[in-house]
C-alpha cells in the first residue's frame, strides 16, 4: 500500500525511534536510507548507535547522502523505506552549491519535487525523518538562516504530499495530519 509519512521534531525528540517502530510494524522488507556523511568521531558514534538499534532486525541499510529519488526508484520491492534524515540531505545538497552567493530559497525546488514524485510513486510505505529547525533563535549568519529557510520549504512540500505528518515532542508522537481521518470539506 503506497503511503508517505513525514516524521519531524527537534533534536532528541524521539522521531528516529518512532519512525523505526512505525516501519517495523509494517509487513515486508525494510530498507533504511542513511543520508549522514561521517565527518568526525562524534558523528561516527551517532551512526553506530543507530546501526545497533537496527542490528539483527532484518533491515537493509543504504548509505546515500544525495540521490534519494534514485534510491526510492531502485528499492521498489521494499515494503518500507525509512529515510533518516532529510535535514542532513538538505545540508548535503547545500554543500554541493558552488556559487559564492547564497542559493535562493527555491534553488533546490527541483530536488524536492523529485523526492516527492519518487516517494509518492513508491508502492510501499515511505517514512521520511527530519528536524524542525525553525523554532529556535534566528541563526547569526546568513548561511545558517538560508539553510533553515530552504529546509522549511522542503518540509512544506513534503508535508503537503504526505498522507501523514507526525511531530515528536519529548518522545511523544503527535499526529499533525492524517489523510485517512480527514473528512471531505463542505459535508
Amino acid at each position: 500500500m503506497a503511503r508517505l509519512v513525514l516524521v519531524t521534531g527537534g533534536a532528541r525528540s524521539g522521531k528516529s525511534t518512532y519512525a523505526r517502530q512505525l516501519a517495523e510494524a509494517q509487513a515486508g522488507a525494510w530498507v533504511f536510507v542513511a543520508t549522514c556523511p561521517v565527518s568526525d568521531d562524534e558523528m561516527a558514534e551517532r551512526v553506530r548507535r543507530h546501526q545497533t538499534e537496527r542490528a539483527g532486525r532484518g533491515w537493509v541499510t543504504v548509505e546515500e547522502p544525495l540521490a534519494l529519488p534514485a534510491v526510492l526508484a531502485a528499492r521498489r520491492e521494499a515494503g518500507v523505506v525509512l529515510v533518516d534524515c532529510l535535514t542532513l540531505w538538505v545540508a548535503n545538497l547545500l554543500g554541493t552549491h558552488t556559487s559564492d552567493r547564497l542559493p535562493a530559497e527555491d534553488a533546490f525546488a527541483a530536488e524536492f519535487d523529485a523526492l516527492v514524485a519518487a516517494a509518492t510513486a513508491h508502492p510501499g510505505v515511505v517514512i521520511l525523518v527530519t528536524n524542525e529547525v525553525g523554532w529556535g533563535i534566528v541563526p547569526e549568519n546568513a548561511l545558517a538562516r538560508r539553510f533553515r529557510d530552504i529546509l522549511g520549504r522542503c518540509h512544506q512540500r513534503l508535508a503537503a504530499a504526505s498522507d501523514q505528518v507526525v511531530l515528536c515532542v519529548c518522545g511523544c508522537p503527535l499526529v499533525v495530519k492524517d489523510r485517512a481521518s480527514e473528512e471531505p470539506h463542505g459535508a
